[in-house]
This record gives C-alpha cells, structure tokens and sequence, in this order.
C-alpha cells in the first residue's frame, strides 16, 4: 500500500475521510493566517444577562487571534444561554458565517457513534459483553475471538492505528479499513489498558452497527438519532448541505 498526500484530495473527498476517520458535520470555526481576518467581523446572535463576557471574548477572537468564521453555544443547566456566530464563511465570496453553517468536529463524533451502538444494545440488538466476533466473524483472527464489544467502546482493544498505510481511496471506501483491523493483532494485550483509537474507532464501532443493521454508522445515525431528533448532525455529509459548509 501507499501513501496519499493530503495536498492531492480534493475538497470534498477531505471532508469524507475526515467525517469517517475523526468525526462529522456540526457548527464550529475556521481560522485564518496571519493578516486574514476581516478588520471588522459581524457578531449575531444572544447571550443571556451575566453572561455578556463570553460575547466579549468571542469578538476577541476575530479581532485578536484570527478567526474568519465561528458560531459558538452554550447551555447552563438545561438553557440556552449563549448563541453567537459572525465572520464569514468564504472569504473569496464574503459569504457570512450564518446561523446554520456547519463544520467538522472530528472526534465528537465517537460519541455519536458510541450511541448508536448504545441504542442497539438497549433494543436487545447487540450484547456489549459477547465477542466482536458473533456479529463480525472475521474479527476473530489474529487471537481476537475472544474480545467482548464493550472493548472498542471503551478504547481497550488495542488496535489504535493501522499496521500498514492506507492510500486515500481505501480509507474512503470503508471495507479495506474494516480489512485491515480485522486482521491485526492488538497492541496490547486487549483489556489490560486504554489507548485512544483516534484513526480507527469509527470503523471499529461502525462495523459492529453495520453488521447488525445492516446499515452504515452513517446512515443508521441519520435515520434513528438525528432525523428523529432533527439534529444538524452527520457522519458523512450529504452533498445537499455541502452548500452550508465554510470554505
């Protein structure tokens, strides 16, 4: 296997194996160079009385430290209390940051996709104590067959990173991932330990969902947390939204 520059994806093909690898689509900011930022950024949005400081240093961001574009929330004790975005979304068109543009957040989107393994588990679906291997038999090899589901969650495999690199089509096309880490052997022993699964959580969580519901994380996400939920959540952005994301 060989090694795919970053500088050779395109735009949207970055924002797929980021969403995979790392995490989805959510609101956050982008960051300009030196001597990029707007001289003055439009700030919208509220912030409930007491908490007039944190719009404060909000502005501070753009006027000190170079944001383009953010949208920032906060909730204390169930309420809303801040909501804020301002700069601009694309600074070749002057776009503004609005209300709903979106941005990656990487790995918050373990979470994500902890819960949807969560929510099989509670449906009786899938067994946090029973081997990977019962619902992804492959897994087994390299002395695996053995490691209960609640191991991946919990970053206790040992499969942090992949043994050999991957090119940018294979981590963009899901089963040679899923391959690779069903082949390997654990860097530890599995159990013993935690080291955080940066690169490799999402397929390992994800092909455990995909086995029993015959859905990608993506997709089961899409249809049974944030459709019914109506979050503006995604793991793998539908290119319908793509005109949302900041450039």
């Amino acid at each position: 296997m060989t090694r795919t520059r970053l500088q050779k994806l395109t735009r949207r093909d970055f924002g797929r194996l980021s969403m995979v690898a790392l995490g989805g689509a959510f609101a956050g900011t982008s960051r300009a160079g030196p001597g990029d930022a707007s001289e003055v950024a439009q700030i919208h949005g509220t912030v409930a009385p007491g908490f007039e400081r944190v719009r404060d240093a909000f502005a501070a961001n753009f006027e000190q430290h170079g944001d383009v574009g953010a949208a920032f929330s906060l909730y204390h004790r169930g309420v809303k209390v801040v909501d804020l975005w301002g700069g601009v979304a694309d600074q070749e068109t002057g776009r503004p940051w609005a209300e709903d543009s979106i941005v990656l957040v990487f790995s918050s989107t373990k979470g994500a996709t902890a819960v949807c393994a969560h929510l099989l588990a509670q449906r009786g679906e899938l067994d946090l104590d029973a081997p990977v291997a019962e619902y992804w038999p492959e897994f087994a090899a390299a002395g695996k067959q053995d490691i209960p589901v609640r191991w991946l969650l919990s970053h206790e495999v040992g499969l942090p990173v992949f043994d050999n690199p991957l090119t940018a089509d294979e981590w963009l096309a899901w089963d040679p991932p899923v391959k690779a880490l069903a082949a390997q052997s654990p860097v530890w022993e599995p159990g013993t330990t935690h080291g955080y699964h940066a690169g490799t959580y999402g397929w390992l969580v994800g092909e455990v969902v995909r086995r029993i519901s015959g859905k990608s994380v993506g997709t089961f996400f899409a249809d049974e947390v944030a459709g019914p939920l109506g979050l503006d959540f995604w793991i793998g952005l539908p290119e319908s939204e793509e005109s949302r994301w900041p450039r």
